[in-house]
């Protein structure tokens, strides 16, 4: 239970709860397809364009770290995510345009509306989940997500990323964004100044934050919010 509005907080999954009642509204045909998808989503594709078959939904690759070092959190003080296109061109665009960071791992995932290549050696697109490091400071990573995670993809997507840092000490940012339509507020949203900025922050956090945090019944969704 949250202390206040605009805490995050960790809730008990519910999902599989409802799947007998989410069965009985399906129709025959939406259940052939969603065993389709399923299928395909564990279905990763071979260099050669040929497909091939898999196990991991999501995988997460980090360059320069082969055998055992591979197993070792990797040790990081900051990490900052941009999730979504315009998150994404934000870091292109004010912080990721000089030569102080270098590509040091990348996300692959299969799903309706996102399918990875096998390499990492690429530019950023919009199939791509990069990781960089500041050369300068090699404990703070950022993350450029603009690919789709499927919500049965976001846990395992949290849980196969952060599993590999080291979590003492660790200050994650989120950065996201959201239509001005969506924003609920009692003013008129035509006399907002767009865009604007809003935030949520976790009790732990004891720094001051740069801007007022987001108003009650406004709330953060889809992987930002897992």
């Amino acid at each position: 239970m949250a202390t206040f509005f605009g805490e995050v907080v960790v809730a008990p999954s519910r999902a599989g709860l409802d799947e007998e009642e989410e069965a009985r509204e399906e129709t025959p045909e939406d259940r052939e397809i969603r065993r389709e998808l399923e299928k395909k989503r564990y279905r990763r594709p071979r260099g050669d364009g040929q497909g091939g078959e898999g196990t991991a939904e999501v995988e997460v690759l980090w360059s320069g770290r082969p055998g055992a070092c591979a197993q070792e959190p990797l040790v990081c003080s900051r990490f900052i995510v941009a999730i979504g296109r315009n998150a994404a061109a934000f870091l292109s665009s004010f912080i990721l345009d000089s030569v102080c960071w270098e590509v040091v791992g990348v996300v692959k995932l299969w799903n309706e509306w996102c399918r990875t290549s096998s390499s990492t050696n690429v530019l950023p697109t919009d199939s791509f989940c990069l990781f960089y490091r500041l050369i300068s400071d090699p404990t703070v990573l950022l993350c450029q997500c603009s690919c789709y995670i499927a919500e049965d993809q976001q846990f395992q997507w949290l849980e196969k990323v952060f599993g590999s840092m080291q979590k003492e000490g660790l200050q994650v940012t989120i950065l996201s964004t959201c239509p001005v339509a969506d924003y609920k507020t009692q003013e008129s949203t035509l006399t907002l100044a767009s865009p604007f900025l809003k935030a949520l922050k976790t009790k732990e956090f004891q720094e001051q934050i740069c801007c007022p945090l987001l108003e009650q019944p406004n709330i953060v969704r889809d992987l930002p919010a897992a």
